[in-house]
């Protein structure tokens, strides 16, 4: 089942919104219609997504209707997500992450959360996203939390801390325990970053049966078998100082004014348990925790870089090098939803959202935030393996083959996906040289933004060569 499907009977927005419950078929209807109109043109303010007056109106009149909520806005694109996991029959990774949105500038919405160092406003929008593990594909947004922020008060105890409904560091239990559970014949892997490196965290997957691959922060306390005795250890210690089992190169992602590059790392693993806390700090039983290391070190970096080096936990066996690079390949994946947030801020734009009310700012929130894996689906198609043989007419419009292989080749052609994409790519400001890299979602952001305003204007051009007004 396509992630994508344009070409289909299902337009993006029936396929995500038509099963929501708003108490009102015209309000469906709306909300289906505005879906399509904002994969249309998904940057920029509201008046941007919505050129039409009335359409803006519409979405008003529907964030301000009292059935649309967040959760009603998310729950259909959610099932939608959870079906095609239950369908997919490899592994599918769920990766979990925390980005703020910053509504500082939203004067009128009172009672938002404090961000940053404190003196922001807005949300911890804590987002769980579905991800096929063999291809990458975003399979769809399994679950998202907006969290307030508190402002701890001085001199809470510990405990006082621990028992808060609306505690942080809860974000990670509280979105694993939204997920369904797994068929038996299938296997979902939570995968998160050194935020979620906490006991309770850890300790809530390991009761729930579920497998996971976390990267370590804490030099947490450690037994594991050395020279055939059993020894109390620190973690990242232990890790480091483990026989290299073998090396390969990883990928590395971008940073700001750090280029994308290839690292040859050198690879580690061990079986070891986690020693329970002896003050507990969230909701946990207790108990040690059996799991395995693997522990990830570049060899030789760039000058003036930072060497690599990642150190996981998973609960998921370890046997040999084969299974060390399975459980690296994972991990390496939860970049796309690094991904994921700057679609949802740079490509759609959700932060400038203007409401005056919570109630309103929400659900809009929810429907931006599917919009968003309209982008990231454009660009996991444009990768997937059989993009040079299979025809763009089983992805997309015959419309729009034809507007886009006229305007890339000056005629018409039947573009393959791979040549569809690469000319949408174009039009976006991609050079499609063969030394280039991949498109990725920015580029073909913009190509597919420039390409609905060339498809509207070809009926015109249509109908006027025809002798129609």
């Amino acid at each position: 089942m396509d992630a994508i499907s344009f070409a289909k009977r299902e337009t993006f927005g029936e396929a995500h919104f038509g099963n929501a419950v708003l108490g009102d078929r015209r309000r469906n209807a709306r909300l289906v219609q505005l879906a399509n109109r904002m994969v249309q043109q998904p940057g920029g303010t509201l008046p941007d997504k919505c050129k039409k007056p009335a359409d803006l109106k519409a979405l008003y009149r529907l964030m301000n209707a009292g059935t649309v909520t967040h959760a009603a806005i998310l729950e259909p694109s959610r099932e939608r997500t959870f079906n095609l996991m239950r369908a997919h029959s490899g592994t599918v990774l769920i990766i979990h992450d925390t980005t703020e949105l910053d509504y500082t500038g939203l004067l009128s919405v009172k009672g938002l959360g404090q961000i940053g160092n404190g003196g922001g406003r807005g949300y911890e929008c804590h987002n769980s996203l579905a991800v096929a593990a063999e291809t990458a594909q975003t399979l769809g947004l399994a679950n998202q939390i907006l969290l307030k922020r508190r402002k701890v008060p001085r001199g809470e105890k510990r405990s006082q801390t621990r028992d808060c409904p609306d505690r942080e560091s809860r974000l990670w239990k509280r979105g694993s325990q939204a997920l369904p559970a797994a068929p038996p014949d299938r296997k979902w892997v939570e995968i998160a970053d050194r935020g979620a490196d906490v006991t309770e965290f850890l300790d809530h997957l390991d009761a729930a049966g579920k497998w996971y691959v976390v990267r370590s922060k804490q030099n947490r306390h450690i037994e594991a078998q050395i020279n055939g005795k059993r020894q109390k250890l620190k973690l990242h210690d232990f890790a480091r100082g483990l026989p290299e089992g073998g090396s390969r190169t990883v990928a590395v992602a971008g940073r700001p004014g750090k280029p994308a590059r290839t690292a040859t790392v050198s690879i580690h693993w061990a079986p070891l348990t986690i020693i329970s806390p002896r003050q507990k700090r969230g909701e946990e039983r207790g108990v040690p925790l059996n799991v395995w290391v693997v522990c990830v070190q570049e060899i030789d970096p760039p000058t003036g870089e930072d060497p690599l080096e990642w150190i996981l936990l998973t609960n998921d066996p370890v046997e040999d090098f084969e299974d060390a690079c399975e459980r690296i390949d994972w991990y390496s994946t939860r970049w796309t939803i690094e991904e994921y947030h700057k679609v949802l801020k740079t490509g759609c734009g959700i932060e400038t959202l203007q409401f005056t009310t919570e109630a309103r700012l929400q659900p809009a929130i929810a429907l931006l935030s599917v919009v968003a894996l309209h982008l990231l689906n454009i660009r996991d198609a444009s990768r997937q393996p059989d993009a040079a043989t299979r025809p763009a007419t089983d992805l997309f419009p015959p419309l729009f083959v034809e507007v886009l292989s006229l305007w890339r080749f000056g005629c018409r052609r039947n573009l393959s996906a791979h040549e569809f994409f690469f000319a949408m790519a174009r039009l976006g400001g991609h050079q499609n040289r063969k030394h280039d890299h991949p498109p990725g979602w920015i580029v073909l952001w913009r190509g597919w933004t420039k390409l609905q305003l060339m498809i509207e204007i070809a009926p015109v051009l249509r109908r006027k060569r025809s002798g129609q007004t």
